[in-house]
């Protein structure tokens, strides 16, 4: 997926940095994610979800707080209001740039942020949270042994994800400041909370409290056996497939109108990214769709192959050549479905005698319905008759030019 790099500043004059994943096809809608408490922008998680919603057509802005990762500041110093305006500085900057924030999503400690700050960024009409506390404090529960040395020292040194961090008296008395009661309540956004029901750092519970306490459209989705940092790459992948669909309630995700329909009759096929295979078609006036190569090939697989449309119009052809057959004699066929599989076989292995390649197409057929052993085999004799299937059986002749 392309990636912009670029900073902002924090209200607190810090350099922030950031990242905006944008899509290699239609752009529809915009994301800022905020990831886990002393996590950072580049967390596998938030990459993983962030390349799906980008193959969505949505574009994501992930930073790190102010302190982590490649962002200025001391960490020590900061807090969840500090979390707070960097989210807003980061929404502030997007929309500079033309991409302001149609979503928020919050993973952790930035969920309890995205729905503090849902409310000062006025472009946003959809938040998702992921493994969010109720209570931003929660998040002092992982160093709770250091409570006491913090409040007589003044701060104290705590392993957090197998790094040391410095945390301060003042950033406990921040954070359990915050409340997020009425934030929830009075949000005035679509909401959707997603939790694992064995998150071991942040229970269920808090899912639970979130939903709770918010007004309608909200939606709750479980991530199953998924772990709080969701390390597992199909557990990501699901929860930015959630989001996407999810989304498209509240959010006008439409794909820009294709190219200018071509003549009834012509089949119009015109590159739709000239780096790589993406191709729009329309088949005359009316209808659209695209065309593509899989990864492995250079493409972007957001379409079928060449060949993959030529299985799909014997498919189709032998699916409606039956059903015409069946409907015409009154037979009970319920449903007919075509399997089709391409592949380039040796000439020989196909009883020919030349020794070139040649293509060949297995078809298997589904009839279902209360036929007769005979009327199923004339059903099977009339997939042969079908017209894609003849012209793919007899030689052809193409004729190519230069149009004007």
């Amino acid at each position: 997926m392309p990636t912009k790099r670029f900073t902002f500043m924090s209200p607190e004059g810090h350099s922030l940095c950031a990242r905006l994943d944008l899509p290699e096809g239609p752009h529809l809608g915009n994301a800022l994610f905020a990831h886990c408490f002393t996590c950072s922008k580049d967390i596998a998680a938030a990459r993983r979800i962030a390349q799906r919603l980008t193959a969505h057509g949505i574009a994501v802005l992930r930073f790190d707080f102010t302190g982590l990762g490649h962002s200025e500041g001391e960490f020590s110093n900061t807090g969840f209001s500090t979390n707070i305006d960097d989210l807003k500085a980061a929404a502030v900057s997007m929309s500079e740039q033309g991409f302001a924030p149609d979503i928020l999503i919050g993973h952790s400690l930035g969920g309890a942020a995205v729905i503090a700050a849902a409310k000062s960024i006025q472009s946003a009409k959809a938040v998702v949270t992921i493994g969010a506390p109720f209570e931003p404090d929660h998040v002092t529960e992982n160093f709770a042994h250091k409570h006491a040395e913090i409040s007589e020292t003044g701060s104290a040194d705590v392993c957090l994800g197998g790094r040391s961090f410095t945390i301060n008296e003042s950033f406990l008395n921040d954070i359990s400041s915050h409340k997020l009661d009425e934030a929830i309540s009075t949000l005035g956004k679509a909401l959707l909370v997603l939790h694992a029901p064995r998150d071991e750092i942040v229970s269920i519970d808090n899912a639970a409290s979130i939903f709770l306490a918010a007004k309608h459209p909200k939606s709750f989705i479980t991530l199953d056996d998924a772990d709080h940092l969701i390390t597992n790459p199909q557990d990501a992948e699901y929860a930015a497939e959630v989001i996407s669909s999810w989304v498209t309630r509240y959010l006008d995700l439409r794909a820009p109108a294709p190219p200018p329909g071509a003549p009834e009759g012509i089949t119009r096929v015109s590159e739709a990214d000239p780096k790589g295979f993406l191709q729009d078609i329309m088949s005359g006036p009316h209808h659209h769709t695209l065309a593509d190569e899989p990864e492995a090939y250079g493409g972007t697989n957001r379409g079928m192959s060449p060949y993959g449309f030529v299985s799909a119009g014997l498919g189709a052809c032998t699916s409606m050549t039956i059903r015409m057959y069946a409907r015409r004699k009154g037979w009970p066929l319920d449903h007919v479905s075509v399997d089709v599989c391409h592949e380039k076989v040796h000439a020989q292995d196909a009883s020919s005698s030349s020794g070139e390649k040649i293509d060949r197409f297995q078809r298997k057929i589904r009839l279902e319905g209360n036929l007769t052993a005979e009327q199923r085999q004339k059903l099977l004799e009339i997939a042969d008759k079908c017209p894609v299937h003849r012209t793919l059986e007899r030689s052809n002749h193409i004729e190519t030019s230069l149009a004007e």
